[in-house]
């Protein structure tokens, strides 16, 4: 069942902070948190997983090597888990069919899936330049979750 519905609901619940499992070249788990959310995939419409990543960071090295991903969303005791692959779109992950200013909005709609908001786009826009961020899209594959 891949039905991001349970995920999108504990997203309001506490900023759509989520703990995102990545693979090492040792095939062991990375862990870090984000703030992710579920969204329109801007190529092709069908929901998915969003967060937003610096460069540099170790887990953009490891989707870029690997692109397995999991993705695990709470709210009190209740969670949803999603599996799947990540793909990546940002200043050094470029892909043909999104320019820069769909890349700039594909920014911004990750940020308010996962409850994020902002008084100074502009401002908002400049650091995620500086930053080179990284948007990075889960397909999911799998979703489950605790019984509610």
């Amino acid at each position: 069942m891949t039905d991001l519905a349970p995920f999108a609901d504990l997203v309001a619940l506490d900023h759509g902070l989520s703990v995102v499992v990545t693979l090492r070249a040792d095939h062991t788990p990375h862990t870090t948190v984000v703030n992710a959310g579920v969204l329109p995939h801007p190529l092709t419409g069908t929901d998915t997983i969003g967060f937003v990543t610096a460069d540099g960071t170790r887990k953009l090295a490891h989707l870029r090597a690997n692109p397995t991903i999991a993705v695990v969303v709470r709210g009190g005791w209740q969670w949803t888990a999603v599996e799947g692959s990540a793909q990546l779109i940002g200043p050094d992950d470029p892909h043909p069919d999104v320019n820069g200013e769909q890349f700039r909005l594909l920014l911004r709609n990750i940020f308010t899936a996962a409850g994020g908001t902002h008084d100074d786009w502009a401002t908002y826009d400049q650091v995620m330049r500086d930053e080179r961020r990284t948007a990075v899209l889960v397909s999911p594959t799998r979703v489950y979750s605790n019984p509610a």
